[in-house]
Order: C-alpha cells, then sequence, then structure tokens
C-alpha cells in the first residue's frame, strides 16, 4: 500500500470541512441546522449563525480538521508497509532476437526504396 501525501491529506480535510461548515453557519441563519451550529459554538468560540460567524467557524473548522487529519496521516503512514515498486533497468534488457532484428532492417529497406 502506498503511503498518504500528509500535507495534502491535511489540507484536503481543512478546506473541506472549513467550507462546510462555513456554509452551515450561513444556512443556520435561515433556521436549518441551527442545533449543530449551536452544539459547535461551545467548541469553536464565537461561531453563531450569521454571516461573520459562519466564516469563524470555517476558520476554526479548517484548523481543527486539518491538525486531525494531519494526525491520522501520520498514524496511518507509520503503520502501513509501503510497496516497493519495480522500475525495470534498460541495462538489463533481453537482447533483440535475431528475427526482430531482420524484420527492422526489412522495414527500413522498404522504407528507402518508397521514398526514392
Amino acid at each position: 500500500m502506498q503511503k498518504l501525501n500528509v500535507k495534502a491529506f491535511a489540507l484536503a480535510w481543512g478546506i473541506s470541512c472549513g467550507i462546510a461548515f462555513l456554509f452551515l453557519g450561513w444556512v443556520a441563519i435561515l433556521g436549518w441546522g441551527g442545533k449543530i451550529v449551536e452544539v459547535m459554538s461551545s467548541l469553536y468560540i464565537g461561531y453563531t449563525p450569521t454571516f461573520l460567524g459562519g466564516i469563524i467557524g470555517g476558520v476554526w473548522a479548517f484548523f481543527d480538521w486539518g491538525i486531525g487529519a494531519l494526525i491520522m496521516a501520520l498514524i496511518y503512514n507509520a503503520f502501513v508497509k509501503e510497496e516497493k515498486s519495480v522500475v525495470p533497468n534498460p541495462a538489463h534488457e533481453a537482447p533483440e532476437s535475431h528475427e526482430a532484428h531482420e524484420s527492422h532492417e526489412s522495414y527500413e529497406a522498404h522504407e528507402s526504396h518508397e521514398n526514392n
């Protein structure tokens, strides 16, 4: 299995959750999800169902979930063993067979004849 790109994983979670909490704070102005905002405001100081409160909640969520994802990715990478990829070495390739070489020469001769 491959290891996670810790920075990308943390940023993806931080940005995604930041945007989600931002919009949740804004739609709570209209009455949807107000209880969730109320509960989360006990953790995210300043998170209220207002325009500014939504931005504050989004910033809190970005850092909270981003740091959480960073920790999770580091733990995951500590336990996963990365498979070594096998990259072919051109110096160890099998030599071209005699038949393939003759076929290539006849093709070049045919091309040369057509061009003249």
